[in-house]
């Protein structure tokens, strides 16, 4: 009983952080420091993804096989077995017998004696919004922690939506635009070039320790999901939008190079730049829970179509245009059309 106490403590303490909510990595360690407190790991990581795509992007992760961290995602995306894409809420890796636990277990996390990994998946009708591994060395998660973790994801895939609607600010005109940013990595994921201004981006994207170079993770992320849709594990196209600083979202998508030689061996390239306002757009609608009909009208509307031609596009009448509109105005904080467009396009 008490320990059923102590995790029902902590789960509250876990939805009053996420009632309030923040900047997504600020969020993400305060929620592993009280995960950590409810059930204990020896190692994690957490990412955000493309609400459509599933994609991972933006971690916060600390792993003990570092050094490896291409082979990890690499293995992690080529891996069936609990794919955050198929977990509901969460599973267990004890609960696979050995032989069906995938080549993550099989040839990383094994060497480096990791008994059991809790995955959570962070989803709800809107989008895929993050995953989270719990990793653990000494002991396997108990069916009372793998329950209370379930409990976690439902108040945690809110939060995680909520601080990505919280990225959509309009841009200042004098921001600077990202050029051509492009990251080349061999068929096992080490990096063999990069455009000049493509270090700077990766260091914003995955803030690197003090005096050590950026880790490209994000591209690791989408290089490995062309893998995953090559080797016939999902099929999600290979793109991930992200939130960078200040309203800015990039897109990363992952292709082959060439076409000469065996597809898995020719290098891949990573192309890095801003988001589309189409694509942004979409990204935006999911994040503020639009319905499909608001969705529908707010991409009328960045087409500048006034409320005569929305309403014959939607087949309603103007009257119902409006109302639509001002549940779109009152989930997304915004009170006028300039104001939403604004938001939702980036300037």
């Amino acid at each position: 009983m008490a320990d059923q106490d102590r995790l029902a403590a902590r789960y509250d303490r876990i939805v009053r952080l996420c009632e309030a909510g923040g900047d997504a990595r600020e969020l993400r360690l305060r929620l592993l420091d009280e995960v950590r407190a409810a059930v204990g790991f020896d190692a994690y990581a957490f990412l955000l993804t493309d609400p459509e795509t599933a994609v991972g992007c933006a971690p916060v992760a600390d792993v003990p096989c570092l050094p490896e961290l291409p082979r990890l995602i690499r293995l992690k995306y080529l891996t069936r077995a609990n794919r955050w894409t198929a977990v509901r809420d969460v599973a267990l890796l004890s609960d696979r017998p050995e032989g069906d636990r995938g080549p993550l277990w099989r040839d990383l996390l094994q060497a480096h004696r990791i008994r059991d990994v809790a995955s959570m998946a962070f989803r709800d009708r809107h989008g895929s919004w993050g995953f989270l591994d719990l990793w653990r060395a000494g002991r396997d998660f108990s069916p009372a922690e793998a329950a209370h973790l379930a409990r976690l994801t439902a108040p945690i895939t809110a939060a995680l939506r909520r601080s990505q609607a919280a990225t959509f600010v309009v841009r200042q005109r004098e921001a600077p635009r990202p050029g051509p940013l492009v990251l080349l990595l061999s068929p096992e994921l080490q990096v063999l070039g990069q455009t000049p201004d493509t270090h700077a981006y990766l260091r914003v994207l995955v803030p690197p320790e003090q005096g050590r170079p950026p880790v490209p993770a994000g591209a690791y992320n989408v290089a490995a999901q062309l893998l995953a849709v090559e080797a016939g594990v999902d099929p999600h196209p290979p793109r991930a939008r992200v939130h960078l600083t200040d309203g800015l979202w990039l897109t990363l998508r992952a292709a082959r190079l060439g076409e000469e030689g065996p597809t898995e061996r020719r290098t891949i390239a990573v192309t890095i730049e801003e988001t589309s306002p189409g694509e942004r757009l979409a990204v935006y609608a999911r994040a503020f829970a639009l319905t499909p009909r608001e969705s529908e009208l707010l991409g009328l509307l960045a087409t500048g179509a006034d409320s005569h031609t929305v309403a014959g596009s939607m087949y309603v009448s103007e009257h119902t245009v409006q109302d639509h509109l001002k549940s779109v105005f009152a989930k997304t904080g915004t009170h006028n059309r300039r104001d939403l467009l604004a938001r939702a396009l980036g300037g």
